[in-house]
């Protein structure tokens, strides 16, 4: 990856934060738009309520970025529930009896505070490494909080939850039940929760405006939408990379995984043509390919059977869903035409369009054999990582039988390629990590337990335990998800 492609990774924050919501909708199983949506009702809410200018942007900011924690958690979910989407669908739309596995389990505090202590730290993360407000941080970190002081993680209550919070916790019921229930059903369900989940006379604000704004909303436009929720510090500008990384936090095993694919594409590109606008596309593309990764369980990812037709059908819709994303995210639309390219084959056996070498652009070939080089390379629960020369063997053979592209394939596996990685952060220079830190941080990053790590690098698991309470100490974090996102971001993974 070249300093210029570097450069040219940039993107708006606000196109940024349309990417991050899009996937945010798909992890939690609600239609895109759903958090668009949801920040366009809590704008006016907060603006009929009388809000001050700065919870006016942190609720428009907080509305955004409220499910971006969600890929952070995904794994952890999976494993006590096995469908990581079913359950958040359950929960978002308050589905009769979603609550009874709970008790079984030790109820629900047991069970969801660990859950949302990963969510609020990475989306309070996320929040910082844009840019955002200090208001929108503080409020991402507490974004499970209640006026009645039942939230999670902190139990904080009343004044001490964000105001932001509660009117974003608010908007979001009314978008996600009316639109599920209908809007008389809606008005009973927050009705209900007036006191609790957020204070009284917010209630009666959404319930006197509630049908004229919903109305309003069926006709709002895209550009209706940007002009109303966009911040002044939206308009600054932020690296791509940042959404590779939260796309990867959904499975441990896929860490840097993009980052890779991007890399590996950019320098396969440059040695096949000397256009530079076409290296930094395929470099965004890289890094933005497994958007729709998010809209598929945990547990389908992580079978080692063969998937069953349904699940496929899942895993094909995929590059669909990043093609969709492209539509919602602005300037990365460009890009994510091109990533929702990268499964398709040359002799038209790829997904989702099922495309042919004719309609395939060098980009999307380069794409397609970089997506599958990187992951050949890459462990899977199903197999271990290849060797580069089984890897070469087996790309090699996929050329052959006419799935990628000859003189793709032949660029690619060149002696002349070598993956350049962007530049490590400036800011990484305040973070003394050691190389055995780093060593720890990398096995933990890809889901290892202490134990497992303590024997892949024969250490003891109690220095095992040592260097990542070190790690936690000097990243400022305190969750496996929020040090991989801390370290990708400044370049030490």
């Amino acid at each position: 990856m070249t300093d210029d492609n570097a450069t040219l990774s940039a993107v708006r924050v606000f196109d940024a934060v349309k990417a991050l919501a899009f996937i945010g909708d798909l992890s939690m199983g609600q239609p895109t738009g759903h958090s668009l949506r949801t920040a366009w009702l809590a704008t006016r809410l907060a603006a009929e309520s009388g809000a001050d200018p700065t919870t006016n942007d942190a609720v428009r900011e907080t509305s955004l970025l409220r499910w971006s924690g969600c890929t952070a958690n995904a794994a952890g979910f999976a494993d006590v529930f096995g469908d990581d989407i079913a359950i958040r669908i359950a929960m978002v739309e308050d589905r009769p009896g979603w609550t009874d596995s709970l008790k079984a389990l030790g109820g629900a505090s047991a069970v969801l505070s660990p859950l949302a202590q990963i969510h609020c730290e990475v989306s309070g993360e996320v929040a910082r490494m844009l840019g955002l407000a200090d208001s929108t941080e503080t409020a991402l970190r507490r974004i499970f909080e209640t006026w009645d002081g039942h939230g999670l993680p902190a139990r904080h209550a009343r004044e001490a939850a964000p105001m932001a919070v509660l009117i974003v916790a608010l908007a979001g019921d009314m978008e996600t039940f009316s639109r599920v229930y209908g809007i008389e059903r809606m008005l009973d369900l927050i009705a209900q929760r007036a006191g609790s989940r957020y204070p009284a006379q917010l209630v009666e604000t959404a319930a006197r405006h509630a049908a004229r704004w919903l109305t309003e909303l069926e006709h709002a436009t895209a550009a209706d939408l940007d002009a109303m929720l966009t911040t002044s510090r939206m308009q600054q500008h932020t690296d791509v990379e940042l959404i590779a990384d939260v796309i990867d936090l959904k499975l441990p095993w896929m860490t840097g995984f993009s980052r890779a694919v991007a890399a590996t594409a950019a320098q396969c590109c440059a040695r096949l043509t000397q256009d530079k606008s076409a290296h930094a596309r395929v470099y965004r593309a890289g890094l933005i390919h497994g958007i729709g990764r998010a809209s598929v369980p945990n547990q389908i990812w992580n079978t080692n059977e063969r998937l069953s037709e349904s699940a496929w059908e899942k895993v094909r819709l995929v590059p669909y869903w990043t093609s969709r994303a492209g539509k919602q995210a602005g300037a990365l639309g460009e890009a994510a035409e091109l990533a929702s390219y990268a499964y398709e084959r040359s002799d038209g056996s790829g997904y989702f369009r099922g495309a042919r070498d004719p309609s395939l652009t060098l980009e999307a070939n380069v794409l397609a054999a970089s997506v599958t080089y990187v992951a050949l390379r890459s462990g899977r629960p199903w197999r271990a990582a290849l060797s580069n020369e089984e890897a070469a063997r087996q790309l090699r053979d996929e050329a052959t039988r006419g799935r990628l592209n000859v003189d793709v394939v032949n660029a690619l596996l060149s002696d002349d390629v070598r993956v350049v990685r962007k530049p490590v952060s400036s800011a990484s220079q305040s973070v003394r990590l050691t190389a055995r830190e780093i060593d720890v941080l990398r096995v933990i990053s890809r889901g290892a337990s202490n134990k497992e790590a303590a024997r892949e690098l024969t250490l003891s698991p109690s220095t095992v335990r040592t260097h990542v309470e070190n790690v936690f100490r000097k990243l400022e974090c305190s969750s496996r998800a929020a040090a991989t996102l801390k370290a990708s971001t400044l370049g030490l993974l």
